[in-house]
C-alpha cells in the first residue's frame, strides 16, 4: 500500500477516534472571552484537522508521484464524505449546526456520488472536483473546527451558511455539466 492510500486509510481510522472524544470527552472547559471551550471538543478539532490535512496531503503525494490507484479513486472521496458526514452529524447532536443545513449538505454528497458512480459505469469519464467544489470542501471543514472550538465571532456560522451556498452551487454544476448521461436514458 502506497502512502497516499495509507493516509486515506489513517484518516478513516480517525474517524471513531473524533466521535468518542466528542462523545465521551467530559464536560472540562475554559471560558475565553463570552465563550466557554469545552476540552474534548478542542481535542476533536485537532483530531478532525490532522484528518482533514490527509486529504489535502493524500491527493498532493499521489499526483506529483504518480499514485493514483483505483483504491484511491475510490476510498479517497468516501473517506472525506464519511469524516465531514460524521462530523457534522456530531454538530447537530451538540446543538452546534441546525439539522436542516446538515441534511441539505449530506443529500448534495450523497446525489454527487452517485453521480460520479453513472459516469463512471455509462461512460467511463472520472468526474474530477471542480473549484466551487474544493471550495465547499474547504468551508465544510474550516466550519467543522470553528464550530467545534467555540464558534468565535460566528466565524464557525459564517462559514457553516457559505460552505451550504457552494454545497448548492456546486451540486447544481456537476448536475448541469452532466446532465447528458440521463438525458440518453430517459
Amino acid at each position: 500500500m502506497n502512502l497516499p492510500n495509507k493516509l486515506t486509510v489513517f484518516r478513516i481510522l480517525l474517524i471513531p477516534v473524533f466521535m468518542v472524544i466528542v462523545i465521551f470527552g467530559g464536560n472540562a472547559s475554559i471560558k475565553v472571552g463570552n465563550t466557554t471551550v469545552y476540552w474534548n471538543l478542542l481535542v476533536a478539532a485537532v483530531v478532525f484537522a490532522v484528518a482533514a490535512a490527509t486529504d489535502w496531503f493524500d491527493g498532493h503525494i499521489a499526483r506529483a508521484q504518480n499514485l493514483v490507484t483505483n483504491f484511491g479513486k475510490f476510498a479517497d472521496p468516501l473517506a472525506d464524505k464519511m469524516l465531514t458526514m460524521t462530523a457534522f452529524i456530531m454538530l447537530i447532536s451538540l446543538n452546534l449546526a441546525p439539522a436542516w443545513v446538515v441534511a441539505i449538505i449530506v443529500c448534495r454528497e450523497l446525489a454527487v456520488t452517485g453521480l460520479r458512480l453513472i459516469l463512471a459505469e455509462n461512460k467511463g469519464q472520472v468526474m474530477a472536483a471542480e473549484m466551487p467544489g474544493k471550495i465547499k470542501t474547504t468551508c465544510q471543514m474550516l466550519s467543522i473546527i470553528f464550530l467545534l472550538i467555540g464558534n468565535f465571532f460566528n466565524l464557525g456560522t459564517i462559514l457553516l451558511y457559505l460552505a451550504l451556498i457552494f454545497t448548492i452551487y456546486s451540486g447544481w454544476d456537476y448536475f448541469h455539466s452532466s446532465w447528458s448521461v440521463f438525458k440518453d436514458s430517459m
